[in-house]
Order: structure tokens, then C-alpha cells, then sequence
């Protein structure tokens, strides 16, 4: 009984930790992913806790004990990434950089216009100091992997567009890591034209989909 009185506390102590969180853009609060986290974590753990064999109480106390543990990772890596969001998003305030968080991961989209010249790779100067500020949150917060991805339009040749799209990710990757990010956590990818995300028939499209994203996901998933 005690050891279930216990298991129920700490799933209720990991859930209820920072419940609300407030978006630094808009200012409205929501649910943080660090709670939706801890009870992912606590049914993934309860499902494996369920294949312990034995009787009806030692099941019981075996899904316990796993939602239990579960909440426990979940809630750690959803509030590591609460952390980082919240410091990207101070940093990277009026830098042109959007930040997107899709779960326990981490999306910066940086426009092609404001980070490179018209068809070029080499990064704007005065861009630098932006990614100065996304590269101490990233050495600063070291279990994330960083994975760079290019993006372009359609206009124009596609193997060139591909081949522009890779060497705008290698660009920023190489920024990375002269800056102090470990090469190892590093992966830069191009995918030319072929991942857009908006209308490209028109020029305010073709902009959004000319850019680089950076995705910041926790280290084992």
C-alpha cells in the first residue's frame, strides 16, 4: 500500500511541475510539454510494467513502479526543452528567426533573405551575431542534436536549387561548429525545392520556402 501511495505521488509530483507555461510571442499560456511529457512517460512506463509476470498485486505494483519512472524521464526531457525554448526565444527576439516547438523538439526557421544573398551560400555578416546567440544556447544545453536542414524554391534548375539547398546547411553547420559546437552533434542536410512549405506560384511563397531550419531534438530519440 505505501509503495503505491508513493508511486501515485511522484507521477502526480512530475505532472503537475509547471503546468502552464506562457508563450514569450503571444503571451498566452498553455499546457508545457514538459507535463505532456511526464504523462506520455507515465503510460509508456504503466504499458511496461503491465508484462511483469506474477499475481494481481504484483502487476499492479509493477505498472506503478514503471508510470512512476516513466513520468520521471518524460517530465526531465520536457522541461529541458521548456528550458532551451524559452532561452531561444529571449535570444532570438526581432532576429527575423522563428521558433517552433513540435513535442519534445525544437524548430528554427531562418529565411533565406535575411541569412543569405540572392542565391549565394556564404552567410550574411550581419547575420552572424544571431547565430553567435543560437550557437551559445546550443553548447549551453548539450544533450540535443542539431540537425540543418536547406530549403529553396522551384524556380530555376532543380539540381542547382539542391545543390545551393546543401551548401546553405553546410555553411551554418561549419558557423556551428567554428563557434564551439561538438562536430558530433551536428548533421547538415539539403533537400532543394522538395519540402515547401508554402505556395511557390507566389513571391511571398517562394520566400518562405527559401530558407534553413534548424532542428534541436533531446539525444536518444
Amino acid at each position: 500500500m505505501k509503495l503505491r501511495l508513493a508511486c501515485v505521488g511522484l507521477i502526480l509530483a512530475w505532472t503537475s511541475t509547471a503546468c502552464q507555461t506562457e508563450n514569450a510571442y503571444t503571451g498566452e499560456k498553455g499546457v508545457s510539454d514538459a507535463t505532456i511529457g511526464a504523462v506520455a512517460g507515465a503510460a509508456a512506463g504503466a504499458v511496461l510494467g503491465n508484462q511483469v509476470k506474477g499475481n494481481k498485486n504484483t502487476r499492479q505494483n509493477a505498472r506503478l513502479i514503471g508510470a512512476a519512472a516513466g513520468a520521471a524521464a518524460g517530465a526531465g526531457i520536457g522541461n529541458y526543452m521548456d528550458k532551451q525554448e524559452a532561452t531561444l526565444r529571449e535570444k532570438l527576439k526581432s532576429s527575423g528567426v522563428s521558433v517552433t516547438r513540435q513535442g519534445d523538439q525544437i524548430i528554427l526557421n531562418m529565411p533565406g533573405n535575411v541569412t543569405f544573398e540572392t542565391g549565394k551560400a556564404a552567410i550574411n555578416p550581419g547575420f552572424n551575431n544571431v547565430l553567435v546567440s543560437v550557437a551559445d544556447v546550443i553548447k549551453e544545453y548539450k544533450d540535443t542534436n542539431v540537425e540543418i536542414s536547406g530549403h529553396t524554391d522551384n524556380r530555376g534548375n532543380q539540381q542547382a536549387n539542391q545543390i545551393l539547398s546543401e551548401q546553405r546547411a553546410q555553411a551554418v553547420a561549419a558557423f556551428m561548429r567554428k563557434s564551439g559546437v561538438a562536430d558530433k552533434r551536428l548533421k547538415a542536410v539539403g533537400y532543394g525545392p522538395n519540402q515547401p512549405v508554402a505556395d511557390n506560384s507566389t513571391p511571398d511563397g517562394q520566400a518562405a520556402n527559401r530558407r534553413v531550419e534548424i532542428f534541436l531534438t533531446p539525444q536518444g530519440k
